[in-house]
C-alpha cells in the first residue's frame, strides 16, 4: 500500500512539473509583445498518420494529449500583428490560436513568415494563403536562397507568388531583419538534411529577452557554433528534441534521420546550472518520443534532471 501511495504522489509531482514550467501564464491577457507555441509536435503532428502503434492508439481520442506540428509566432499585442516561423500543415488551426490570445477584437495581422526548411511541416501550411483559401495579399515570407528557389519554380508555391498572394524576401546567413522597432530576427544556418533548401534556426531579439529557435539539427557536434556558449547568451531557447533515444524506430536507420537524442542533449548540459538548464525548452517531439507522456519513466529521468518541455499554448515574453 505504501509503495502504491509513493508512486500516486510520484506522478503528481512529474504532472506538476509538466504543467508548470512555462515562462509566462497563457491564461492571462498578454499585452505588448511575446513569443507564442503554437505546436510541438514533429512534422507529422501527434498522433501521426498511418501509426498503429499503441503511442498514437491511446490518444486518438484525447484531444488534450494531441499536438499540433511544431510552429511559433512573435505577437505584437499593441499591434495585433504576428509573424510566424514554420507555417505548418496544422497553420488554420494555428491561426486561430493567435486570434484568441490577441486583445484585438479584429483578426489578427500576418505581418510575415519565416521559413525554417523545406520539410513538409515547416511550409505546407503556405497553401492556406493561396486563392483557394484565404486569398492573402503580398505577405512578405522570409526565406534563404535556396528556399526561395524552391518555392519559386514549384508548384503549387509558385502560384503563390504569382499571383501575389506572398512575396519573397530573401535572407542570409546571420542577417539581420528588424522587423519593427522593437523586434529583430537573425537566421543562422545549421547542418541538417538539406534535399531542397537549406536549414536555419532563428534568434529573436525583444525589448526583454532574446530566444533562440532550432527545431530541427542533425547533432550539435556538426553545428559550428557552441551550443553551451548559445545558452550562455539568450534568455531561452526552444531546441530540437525529434527522439528521446535512438531506440524509438528499430525498423528504420537512424542515421538517415538524425537529430541531438534528448539524451545526448541532457549529457552535454549535465553540467549547466540550474538557472542555465531553465533557460531550455526541448520541443519538435516524434509521436514516437515517451516524452510525450509525463508519466513515463523517460519523463520522470527527464524533470529530475531539471529539463523542460516546451508546450502548446505557452507563451514567453519577449
Amino acid at each position: 500500500m505504501r509503495t502504491i501511495y509513493i508512486k500516486i504522489i510520484s506522478t503528481i509531482i512529474i504532472l506538476f512539473a509538466f504543467s508548470c514550467n512555462t515562462p509566462s501564464n497563457n491564461h492571462l491577457i498578454n499585452e505588448g509583445i511575446f513569443i507564442y507555441v503554437l505546436g510541438v509536435a514533429q512534422d507529422g503532428g501527434y498522433p501521426q498518420a498511418g501509426c498503429s502503434k499503441q503511442c498514437c492508439f491511446k490518444v486518438k481520442n484525447k484531444p488534450d494529449l494531441q499536438r499540433m506540428v511544431t510552429s511559433i509566432a512573435i505577437v505584437d499585442n499593441v499591434e495585433n500583428e504576428c509573424w510566424i516561423i514554420d507555417v505548418t500543415p496544422d497553420f488554420p488551426k494555428q491561426l486561430h490560436l493567435i486570434n484568441e490570445i490577441t486583445n484585438s477584437s479584429k483578426p489578427v495581422k500576418i505581418a510575415g513568415v519565416f521559413l525554417t526548411h523545406a520539410h513538409i511541416g515547416h511550409y505546407a501550411g503556405l497553401i492556406h494563403l493561396g486563392h483557394e483559401v484565404m486569398g492573402a495579399k503580398n505577405i512578405p515570407v522570409y526565406a534563404m536562397p535556396r528556399m526561395n528557389n524552391f518555392l519559386n519554380n514549384n508548384g503549387p508555391w509558385s502560384q503563390l507568388i504569382t499571383k501575389k498572394n506572398i512575396q519573397i524576401e530573401t535572407i542570409l546567413h546571420e542577417s539581420r531583419i528588424k522587423i519593427n522597432n522593437q523586434i529583430s530576427v537573425v537566421p543562422f544556418l545549421v547542418p541538417h538534411r538539406d534535399e531542397f533548401s537549406e536549414t536555419v534556426g532563428y534568434k529573436i531579439k525583444g525589448p526583454n529577452n532574446s530566444i533562440m529557435f532550432i527545431p530541427d539539427i542533425d547533432k550539435w557536434n556538426m553545428w559550428e557554433k557552441n551550443i553551451i556558449s548559445e545558452v550562455n547568451s539568450n534568455d531561452y531557447l526552444l531546441l530540437d528534441g525529434t527522439f528521446f533515444d535512438g531506440n524509438e524506430l528499430p525498423e528504420r536507420d537512424m542515421s538517415q534521420i538524425p537529430h541531438p537524442f534528448v539524451i545526448e542533449s541532457m549529457e552535454l548540459f549535465k553540467d549547466l546550472s540550474i538557472a542555465e538548464k531553465n533557460k531550455i525548452y526541448f520541443i519538435h517531439f516524434n509521436h514516437t518520443n515517451p516524452l510525450n507522456f509525463p508519466t513515463s519513466i523517460e519523463s520522470n529521468i527527464f524533470i529530475k534532471e531539471g529539463f523542460s518541455l516546451a508546450k502548446q499554448g505557452q507563451i514567453i515574453k519577449l
